[in-house]
């Protein structure tokens, strides 16, 4: 007999006892383990005198109580419980795919009762199906030898009860026969269950797509029917036939969490049709044509066999920068410094204690001049000098105003902090002209080593987008960096920035604040926008507006202050790949007179980029304030899509030629809502590469 065979094997095995034979079995183990199971065990008493073997025993004893637990909450249908332990612990400390003594899994549990939420809840933490029930033959089989045999242990319990006296063995008697009485409905209710389920409609929909060159992205929906069993697994089947024989290739989905699949390996240029199947208890369902019925596996790029513009780029340079070092490697001006290392190893735990060290050259106060601060922050502590002061160091005390393209310079020299040292000997070789605009850059220069110096660390971070000023002639040049280490430096003091800020005594006016007193009242203000400008896009293709306004010593850009490293944008969709076919289309809708695309109505339903642009446009021109129907001026840029790796990718939307770049002394005929800011070009650029 099945339920015979299987429980010997479990026995063989040497598994798990059983779990509790009843609800308030269970509820008692479940209140007992929320206690104990929820402790790490590293957090038993080191000093008892219980051996490391015995500690593992108590461990294994925890994980099979909570497997046992796991199976009374899903028998109970208690969906709270279920999604709390599946939360708290990994499927392999409840052994969520492990048989019980009756042949079954949680999962199978769940499906025969029809409970779907809690059957969601284990296929998305992993569960699986018993593999014992290779056919409805072998379950139904199964199903009905427990109910048989639960309804004769019922029988047998009922009949002692009733013929014993009254004693303690007939009160244990009748707790086992109420425990039966439960499991023996319980069996019946799986068994009902299995017997009136049919197999799954097929899913709702089916949506193709082209992801590459040579890949497929087929994303699909539940079925939309609530009579079925739970669906417990998918099927994507793909072929060049309509008819789909012959069958080029299918995929099994039993990972839930997320309903889509990738097709790899096509070939370009060919049409490939695809359906999806679901599959349940009952077996497998109709299968659901792909909308459209079939896809060309392309790239944007095929239109004109166009090559990606950053290939090569980044080798490219790095070729360029060690060309220009071997030029200068037998200079006179390097012969000092052959014996320094290139870098610093100092360890950063050691070298911050010249932060504390009495002879440290930071400032306390700024006089008239050109500083350099650097801010090293970790969650919401900065770290401070010895003083409780923000590390700052001169630059130069005779510099009364910073020109846009030295501060411009010194943002392009934070891409190399490594290779100050060999700067600072080439500027100084160059400084034979006497050049001003070199001078101060080698001040610069100078005052980085010196804070890389005192700090012993190389990289300073960011360079923040603007000076802070004030008006007794202060510049302040702000450079930010995240500690992300959970190391505790020695003797290193982190001090709450709330604290340093009501600790700080000003020594300006609230009329007339100093740049260091500007740091302060701004510095959560900073460390918000350091912390947005390394966020990422999620993989998708954007509409992205660009927007440049000009001075006269540089052109600005306008971005949104929550990730100020993009251009203002909204999602199109999730699929980043412009096909070869969608292209075609874009490049027919900018030859004709009117800027944003039109179609005739017939042709709207046959082509969904249309009808992600058209929305994507829409609420991109809200988002930036601009009036609707000033859109028909705007246009789309039509000589490539902008690919940032292979998972983000942009279109761009146009204002009207003459207000692409709005010039000095021009109003902006469109004033975005609050929560954008321009940057400088540059920074802009600096900030997308990181």
């Amino acid at each position: 007999k099945m339920t015979q065979q299987m429980r010997d094997l479990q026995l063989a095995q040497a598994r798990k006892p059983p779990g509790p034979s009843s609800p308030n079995a269970a509820k008692r183990l479940y209140r007992n383990l929320s206690g104990k199971f929820r402790v790490n065990y590293t957090s038993f008493d080191e000093g008892s005198l219980m051996g490391r073997g015995e500690k593992e025993k108590l461990r294994k004893s925890y994980l099979f109580q909570s497997n046992a637990a796991l199976f009374e909450a899903v028998e109970l249908q208690d969906l709270d419980r279920v999604q709390d332990m599946l939360k708290h612990y990994s499927p392999e400390e409840l052994d969520l795919n492990t048989p019980n003594s009756e042949g079954l899994l949680p999962l199978d549990i769940a499906i025969m009762t029809n409970n779907a939420p809690i059957a969601r809840a284990l296929l998305q933490a992993g569960a699986k199906e018993s593999p014992h029930f290779v056919s409805l033959e072998s379950r139904s089989l199964h199903l009905c030898t427990l109910v048989r045999e639960a309804e004769q242990r019922v029988n047998e319990l009922m009949a002692q009860v009733v013929n014993e006296a009254p004693n303690a063995d007939c009160s244990e008697k009748e707790k086992q026969l109420k425990a039966w009485e439960w499991r023996f409905r319980l069996y019946k209710r799986m068994k009902a269950g299995f017997e009136h389920a049919r197999v799954p409609d097929a899913p709702s929909s089916v949506h193709l797509s082209v992801a590459s060159s040579s890949s497929l992205q087929v994303t699909f929906w539940e079925p939309l029917s609530v009579n079925s069993a739970v669906v417990t697994k998918y099927k994507v089947e793909w072929s060049c036939s309509p008819t789909f024989s012959p069958l080029l290739g299918e995929a099994m989905i039993d990972k839930l969490k997320d309903l889509h699949f990738t097709i790899q390996g096509l070939v370009s240029g060919t049409a490939y049709h695809v359906r999806v199947s679901a599959y349940n208890m009952k077996g497998w369902g109709p299968p659901q044509a792909s909308v459209p019925p079939c896809a060309i596996p392309s790239n944007w790029r095929e239109y004109d066999g166009r090559a990606p513009r950053r290939r090569g780029q980044a080798e490219a340079l790095d070729h360029l920068l060690s060309q220009v070092k071997t030029v200068h490697q037998h200079c006179i001006c390097h012969e000092p410094c052959k014996n320094q290392p290139q870098s610093r190893k100092h360890s950063v735990s050691k070298s911050l204690k010249h932060l504390f060290h009495p002879g440290s050259k930071f400032l306390k106060t700024l006089k008239r001049g050109l500083y350099l601060t650097a801010i090293f922050y970790k969650d919401d502590n900065i770290l401070v000098t010895h003083e409780d002061q923000i590390p700052v160091v001169e630059i130069d005390d005779t510099y009364s105003c910073l020109l846009m393209q030295d501060f411009l310079w010194l943002t392009k020299v934070s891409c190399m902090w490594d290779e100050i040292l060999w700067l600072r000997q080439c500027v100084t070789v160059s400084q034979s002209s006497c050049s001003c605009i070199l001078q101060t850059r080698f001040k610069m220069l100078l005052a980085i080593s010196q804070m890389q110096g005192l700090l012993g660390i190389q990289d300073l971070g960011q360079v923040f987008f603007e000076p802070i000023k004030d008006k007794q002639g202060n510049i302040l040049i702000v450079t930010l960096k995240e500690v992300k280490t959970n190391q505790t430096f020695e003797s290193v003091r982190w001090v709450p920035v709330c604290k340093l800020q009501t600790s700080r005594k000003s020594v300006s006016s609230p009329e007339e604040p100093t740049a260091l007193d500007t740091l302060l009242i701004s510095i959560q203000d900073k460390l918000a926008y350091h912390q947005r400008s390394s966020h990422a896009l999620s993989p998708g293709l954007y509409l992205g507006y660009l927007k440049l306004c000009s001075a006269v010593d540089q052109i600005r850009v306008l971005v949104p202050e929550q990730l100020p490293n993009i251009l203002c944008h909204v999602k199109i969709r999730s699929n980043p790949n412009i096909s070869r076919e969608e292209w075609e289309w874009l490049q027919k809708m900018a030859s004709v007179e009117d800027p944003v695309p039109a179609e005739p109505e017939a042709d709207r339903s046959q082509n969904p980029l249309f009808q992600e642009l058209q929305m994507a446009i829409k609420e991109l021109i809200t988002l930036v304030n601009i009036p609707l129907q000033e859109a028909k001026d705007f246009r789309l840029y039509s000589q490539e899509v902008l690919d940032f790796g292979d998972q983000v990718s942009f279109l761009l939307l146009l204002p009207p030629s003459d207000d692409v770049c709005t010039a000095p002394g021009q109003n902006n005929p469109y004033t975005p809502r609050s929560g954008f800011l321009t940057l400088p070009l540059q920074i802009f650029e600096l900030g997308e590469e990181r």
